[in-house]
């Protein structure tokens, strides 16, 4: 994506901003104007750490929810669901979020922002909104921003760089997978999918559009399974050479909480 002003119905931005504070606030304020324009009801959602504006950039009749921090994701979809009803019954076409969040620094702490994002990504497909989630790339660790990028349908931003792979929502408990998982994004993968697994029992991985998945994405997705108990993880649309090498490895076994379907 190459501008914010591409954004459409349901889609989950990660936006890389401007190292400087004017453009920032500048682009910032260019994205919720259109959200006007196009009668959105715009939502911001800020959280303590992350950046200061002033109330007054945001067009009216717009809704600001200021959050701790720690807030969990759950907290934060439940605000935003709510949101979204309201405006439908204001007569908005759909409802357009700006989020941010401060740098992940705590043990886990970017365990908690992909399980922040999956949800949110869920709540974009599902609802129609349009969902933009600012970071500003000089606060944050590089493999985080990595991570962070893996589970965002599309980037945008000066230095925005498509990840070697996706994974969005693609409906209740299912997620699509593309791109490459090979031993550089194993790590990352392995996160994104223990984050969608922790609040269900079962999830469907949707491998259509997979290129590639090596020996250490399969076992990154095996060791994400085995992380908790008792869950199941379907892969469907798998290729041929996929489940030659998933059989060879010996992942075709009833030990394996990973099972692909036909």
């Amino acid at each position: 994506m190459a501008a914010l002003d591409e954004v459409v119905l349901g889609d989950h931005v990660c936006w890389f901003t401007e190292p400087s504070a004017t453009l920032y606030y500048s682009d910032m304020r260019a994205y919720l104007a259109d959200g006007a324009l196009y009668g959105d009801k715009v939502v911001v959602i800020r959280s303590s750490g992350g950046a200061a504006f002033s109330r007054d950039w945001v067009p009216a009749n717009s809704v600001v929810l200021d959050l701790p921090g720690s807030a969990a994701a759950e907290s934060v979809v439940t605000a935003a669901r709510r949101e979204v009803r309201t405006a439908v019954r204001q007569g908005f076409r759909s409802v357009r979020v700006l989020a941010e969040r401060p740098p992940a620094t705590a043990p886990g702490g970017v365990e908690e922002l992909l399980d922040w994002e999956l949800r949110l990504d869920a709540f974009a497909a599902e609802s129609g909104a349009i969902v933009v989630c600012a970071f500003r790339p000089m606060l944050w660790e590089a493999p985080a921003l990595e991570r962070v990028a893996c589970v965002h349908p599309h980037e945008v931003g000066r230095r925005a760089v498509r990840p070697a792979f996706r994974m969005f929502s693609t409906g209740a408990d299912e997620w699509s997978v593309d791109g490459v998982i090979d031993s550089e994004g194993a790590d990352a993968f392995n996160a994104a999918v223990r984050a969608a697994l922790a609040h269900s029992q079962a999830m469907t991985l949707r491998f259509d559009a997979l290129e590639m998945i090596d020996a250490a994405g399969m076992h990154a997705l095996v060791d994400a399974g085995r992380h908790l108990p008792d869950r199941r993880i379907f892969v469907a649309g798998a290729n041929e050479t996929v489940r030659l090498c998933w059989n060879l490895a010996g992942y075709a076994s009833s030990r394996v909480p990973v099972v692909l379907t036909p």
